[in-house]
Parts: C-alpha cells; structure tokens; sequence
C-alpha cells in the first residue's frame, strides 16, 4: 500500500465500533489467580463481593471463560458521544526524529475527562443504576478517573463520593473542581471521615497519601451506606473488560489500511489502559496468530513490575479489600509526593500480571524528568499536550523511533495517548522552572514494604 493512502488521523465509521467487550482471559493459557477472601484466604465467591460491587459487575469480574460480552445499547450511544476515537500517525514527531519508524498513537482524550476512563465509567455507572442503587464511592490518583466517574453518575442521576489522593487533590484544583462540577462530593485522602483515613494519618502523619489509601476510605465509605456500591478505575478484571473498546478500535483501523504493528506500548500504572490497547493483540498473540513486542511504561517511583513481587497482596492500605495475585510494592507502599503523574498504585493489575509472568510482555521503568522532556517534544510538534501518565509511553515510543534510525529498521510502533495534560499544568510548572526532581525508592524501602505481604 502506497505511504500517501495513509491518512494522518485514522478514523472508523459508527458502524464499525466494537459490539461487544473483549474479554482476553478467556483467551489466556494461564488464567489470572482469582481474588482471595481476606479473611478465609479463599476464591471470592458472588456472594462475597455482594456487598462491594455491583451485581453484573462482579459477574463480569469472575468471568474467565466468555470472550466477548456485548456492550449494552445505551452505553454504545454514550460511546457515540467521543467515539471512535482517532488513530493518529505521527507523522511530523517522525520527521523530528528523522526516524524510518512509522509511529502511530490512539488518542482517547476527546472528552471532558480527557482521558481513556470514562470508557469503564459509563459501563460502572450504567450497571450501578440498573440495579436501583443510590449512588457509587470511588477513589482517584490524578483526577482523570474520578472526573469520568462524576460525568457518568451525573448522565445516570447517581451520587458520587471521590476519595482523591491528598497530593493531587492539592495540584490539580481544577480537575477536583470539575468533579464538584459534575455534582460528585471530593475528599482528600487519606482524610478525617472515615475510621481507616483516621488510621492511616495516626499511623503515618502528614503522609500525602496513596490510590492504596484511597481505596480503603472509598470502600469503607460504600459498605457502611445502604444503596452504594464501590467502583474501581483501574486494576480489576471488569475494567479491563471495558477498555478493550480502545485496543478493539485501534485493530480495526490497522487492519483497514494493511497496517501489522511490531511494537505496542502503554503506560502503567494499574493496568486499564494498557490492558485495554493491548487485548487484542495479546489475544492473537496467545493463539499463535500474530507476534508483537509489548511493552508496559511504569514510573520508576513506583515500579511494581520492574522491581515489584509476584504474590498475593492487599489491594488497599487499609487492608479490608480482597487478595489479588500481582506484581506489587506492598500495599504500605507510597510513592513520593514528588511523583507528579496518576501511576501511583503499589500493584498491577492481575490479568497483566499473568501476562507478563508469562514472558508475554515486557516492562521497563522510566524517571519523572524524562518523561517530561518527552512530554513537551511532543507537544511541539504534535500539538497536543499530553498528560504525565501517557507520556511514560511518548518516552520509550520515542526511544524505540531512534533505535530505528541507528538501525535503519522501519518498525511500526502504536501507543496508547490516554488523555491530555491541561490540568497537570502544576506539573508542567515545576519540570520547566528546573525544581521537578527524580524520587526513586530504594532497594532498602522496597524490601521493607514487601516484607508486609500476607502469608498466602
């Protein structure tokens, strides 16, 4: 196919969006390890996460054997609202590179939430409220997820409580503000109104809080109020679940114009966009069908795959959420305050964490300055400024173009741009006044923290 055919934003028609949710566990060889009982260290039946989760959530959570679920009438129309969402080439970042590479980004930030979540959020909101519930508790690290949450429970007239990590809460008053806007109530984490926040300040005074810390307050909040329910943006099985809508998509483009990825690369943090861009393409790749290199970005602050422990553990500081099989930090684990991107979950998500046990996919971790030298190059010659969390993967993107102008190897290489940066301007701020600094952990904290995991 002659390289003119190719358009610079790659666009599918509203009949050819995903039907249905890819579900690639069923797909799997090696299942992810179910979530345990805290209490009885057991599989967690239904009937055991009743009382956290929305009824077909947790249907979907357990769900390891359908492959596809179809996706609900009205939240395809929702979907119509900002999907598709465009596959972009990169065209002109190539010529700066001057790389033989041919460079492609699915950009999901085309909606007030600007980023990938509000794919999870309207499916979670939508199931909240088919089962005549009140309202939904959440937690949110950067703010991209709880604003997504708060725009769907707004659609679907359900409360929202965000629980927003404290540091966050502090940089980004704008992103809490459009939460506030969308009618959700947003307490910094870990806080005074709930037993556990209470815990974790006495335990850890003046702590700038964690997703860990946030989870257990929002959970916390959501067993203790009869009609809520708790809803995740990241990590679990469900979500992952629903953001196959981006991987599925970005497919259907390639395959429109002839086009074979070698290269797939996500930020990640817990797992949603990641897991969602590479589904299937990790699924062709289990079946023998097709080979791509995939490569997971995580924040050398909070390097759970690159330095992490493949065990059972917490999901949350606070330690009332079930086991989960992963690559983890320790759930005591907090980043540094420093760390000025949403990637600060101490675990990965299961499914993933399968996955890159099994030698499927690769990792690398990246530090804070250069991804923001990533972040702006990009922004000078894509136009769009990226959020902190996707540049991750605009870094290794970037340094993979380049080992294709050493080699003169013309790779095809895809990334996930899950959302824009115009509210991480705090952020921006401190990387181009020269103060943003590289706050990595030591292999003596590190060990610390793990040396908390349950006995399983």
């Amino acid at each position: 196919m002659e390289e003119k055919k190719i358009p610079y934003k790659i666009y599918l028609e509203e009949d050819e969006m995903p039907k249905s949710w890819y579900n690639l566990r069923a797909d799997m060889i090696n299942k992810p390890a179910p979530l345990l009982n805290p209490a009885t260290k057991q599989p967690m039946t239904a009937e055991d996460l009743a009382p956290v989760f929305c009824d077909e959530l947790i249907q979907q959570e357990l769900d390891d054997t359908t492959p596809f679920i179809p996706i609900p009438e009205e939240i395809r129309d929702f979907y119509k609202m900002y999907r598709p969402s465009p596959l972009v080439r990169a065209y002109c970042l190539e010529k700066k590179l001057q790389t033989p590479a041919k460079i492609y980004y699915k950009f999901e930030g085309n909606n007030t939430s600007g980023s990938h979540k509000l794919n999870s959020a309207i499916a979670q909101a939508y199931y909240a409220k088919k089962q005549g519930l009140k309202g939904v508790t959440t937690e949110t690290g950067a703010g991209q997820w709880g604003t997504a949450l708060s725009m769907a429970c707004s659609y679907f007239d359900l409360d929202c409580k965000v629980y927003m990590v404290k540091v966050s809460y502090e940089q980004k008053p704008f992103r809490r503000e459009v939460m506030r806007t969308y009618g959700a109530s947003v307490v910094p984490s870990p806080s005074e109104t709930t037993d556990i926040g209470k815990k974790i300040l006495a335990d850890h005074p003046g702590t700038t809080g964690s997703l860990g810390c946030a989870i257990s307050e929002a959970v916390e909040v959501a067993t203790k109020n009869p009609g809520y329910r708790y809803v995740l943006g990241s990590v679990l099985n469900q979500v992952m679940l629903h953001q196959s809508v981006i991987g599925l998509e970005t497919k259907t483009a390639l395959d429109k114009y002839g086009i074979k990825p070698d290269i797939i690369i996500g930020c990640a943090g817990g797992g949603s966009n990641l897991g969602g861009l590479i589904a299937p393409f990790m699924g062709e790749k289990i079946k023998g069908k097709a080979d791509y290199r995939i490569i997971a970005v995580e924040p050398a602050s909070c390097p759970s795959f690159t330095r992490g422990t493949y065990a059972y553990d917490f999901c949350d500081t606070g330690m009332i959420c079930p086991l989960a099989k992963m690559y983890t930090l320790g759930s005591g684990f907090i980043p540094s305050a420093n760390h000025a991107g949403g990637l600060r979950f101490h675990g990965m998500s299961s499914t993933l964490s399968q996955l890159y046990d099994d030698k499927l996919m690769e990792a690398v971790s990246v530090e804070q300055t250069e991804v923001f030298e990533a972040a702006e190059r990009f922004a000078r010659v894509e136009g769009i400024l990226p959020a902190p969390e996707s540049s991750h993967a605009i870094k290794v993107a970037i340094d993979e173009a380049l080992k294709c102008k050493e080699t003169g190897e013309e790779k095809t290489i895809v990334f996930g741009l899950t959302g824009t940066g115009y509210f991480d301007m705090f952020a921006y701020e401190k990387f181009n006044d020269g103060k943003m600094s590289d706050e990595i952990p030591t292999d003596e904290e590190i060990a610390a923290s793990i040396a908390t995991l349950p006995q399983i």
